[in-house]
Parts: C-alpha cells; sequence; structure tokens
C-alpha cells in the first residue's frame, strides 16, 4: 500500500515537472518569437526590410492592404519592398497585445502596431494603426516567418457596407 502511494506521488510529482517545463519551454518561445518581430520592426522603422528578410522563410507568403493578390517568396517580397527601403522613417513602435499561439513546430503572433511619426520619403508625420498575424514555423531549429497579414486598424471604406 505505502509502495502505490509513493509510486502514485511519484508519478504527479514527474506530471508537475512536465507541465512546469513546458509552460517554461512556451513562455521561452513567445519570447524569442515576439522579440524576433520587435527587432524586425525596429530596423524597418529605420527604412531596413532585411530584418524582415532575415526571420522569413525564403518561400513566406504575404498579404498587406495595398497588395492586389498574395505575394509569394523573398524575391517577390523583396521587390514590393524596394520602392520602400531606406524611404521609411519611424519615430516610435508600439506592439500592442501580443499573443504567440503555438502548436509543436508552428507558432501565431497576433498583435496590434502603432506608429508614431510615420514618415514615408520625408512626407508629413502619420500614426498608422495596423493588425498583424504573422505565422512563424520552426525550420532547422530557427522560426521564421512562413505567413505574414497585415492590415488597418477600422480601415475608410470609401463604399457603404455591402448589403
Amino acid at each position: 500500500m505505502v509502495r502505490t502511494a509513493y509510486t502514485i506521488a511519484a508519478v504527479f510529482v514527474l506530471l508537475g515537472v512536465m507541465l512546469y517545463a513546458r509552460a517554461a519551454t512556451d513562455d521561452s518561445v513567445r519570447n524569442h518569437i515576439i522579440a524576433l518581430e520587435r527587432g524586425a520592426l525596429d530596423r524597418w522603422g529605420k527604412g531596413d526590410p532585411e530584418g524582415f528578410f532575415d526571420i522569413m522563410a525564403s518561400d513566406q507568403t504575404y498579404f498587406d492592404p495595398i497588395t492586389a493578390k498574395r505575394i509569394d517568396g523573398q524575391e517577390a517580397l523583396r521587390k514590393y519592398f524596394a520602392p520602400f527601403t531606406g524611404k521609411i522613417k519611424i519615430e516610435k513602435a508600439e506592439m500592442i497585445d501580443p499573443k504567440v499561439q503555438r502548436s509543436g513546430d508552428l507558432a501565431v503572433l497576433t498583435f496590434n502596431l502603432q506608429n508614431y511619426g510615420a514618415q514615408l520619403d520625408g512626407g508629413p508625420k502619420t500614426t498608422p494603426r495596423w493588425n498583424s498575424t504573422e505565422v512563424y514555423q520552426r525550420l532547422n531549429g530557427s522560426w521564421k516567418i512562413v505567413h505574414s497579414h497585415w492590415s488597418y486598424v477600422k480601415p475608410a471604406l470609401k463604399d457603404g457596407p455591402a448589403n
């Protein structure tokens, strides 16, 4: 009877350690992914899109409010970003309420972004607000963006709501 009680206690301790280790790993992955994104955003705010290319998979897919269709792969995305390279300046980027949801080697990062003092090529300063979804996948031991989707928060609609 005592041996059974010890065995049951040992199983519960082992389960507790496993759950704690998983939570610690999830927090570590969460913090790592958010840090990757913040680093890329900081570089983007200085006109340097390479921060994103460094953390994107070569075959990533991409949408934003200006794209007519999905952009596939880094080569096509580099062409799309080329006119903005060196021309964007953001005084401060605030990542609001980032959330990472993970399942194995996939993680989805969602957040709102507010760019204070954003300028394009010396134009007027604005404060655009974005919704962002970044899908990360662990590839060869590194977390890389495999899909990126950006939209405006409450965009102004030219036409009224569809009936």
